[in-house]
Formats: C-alpha cells, sequence, structure tokens
C-alpha cells in the first residue's frame, strides 16, 4: 500500500538528480502529487520507500530526508 511521504532533498542537489528521483518513484508504482524546489510529495509503495529508505547510508546520496506526509497545509494567495 502507498503512503503520502515527502522527499527533501541536500541543497546540493541539482533539479536533474531530483527529477530523475520523481520519476523512479513513478516508474516503481507510485505518484508524484506536488513538486517543490527541493524535493517532492508522493505516494511511494512501501517496496520501494525501503528502497529509498537504504539508500540514506549510501555515499553520495542526495536527499536529506523522507518524511511521512500526515497532513499538508497549503496557504493560497488571495
Amino acid at each position: 500500500m502507498s503512503k503520502p511521504h515527502i522527499v527533501v532533498f541536500k541543497n546540493t542537489a541539482s533539479q536533474e538528480v531530483i527529477d530523475s528521483q520523481a520519476n523512479e518513484v513513478t516508474a516503481n508504482g507510485g505518484v508524484v502529487k506536488e513538486r517543490f524546489s527541493q524535493g517532492f510529495s508522493a505516494e511511494i509503495p512501501r517496496v520501494y520507500l525501503d528502497t529509498l529508505y537504504s539508500s540514506l547510508q549510501q555515499d553520495g546520496n542526495e536527499i536529506l530526508y523522507i518524511g511521512e506526509a500526515n497532513a499538508v497545509w497549503r496557504i493560497a494567495d488571495g
């Protein structure tokens, strides 16, 4: 089952790295909901989420953190 998560990248991550990871989420059955300057929110299947978490321990990893998105607040311009 997929749960909503937010994936945030380090300031050193290029847009190409962020886009590539968002594409990998989609290729592995996830759904990218929204993109941000340093990351994205997505529904990520548990199997692929485990892969992302394990990548946090690898040298050269560009992901700063991955967090479950319990609630997202958005303030719209008037």
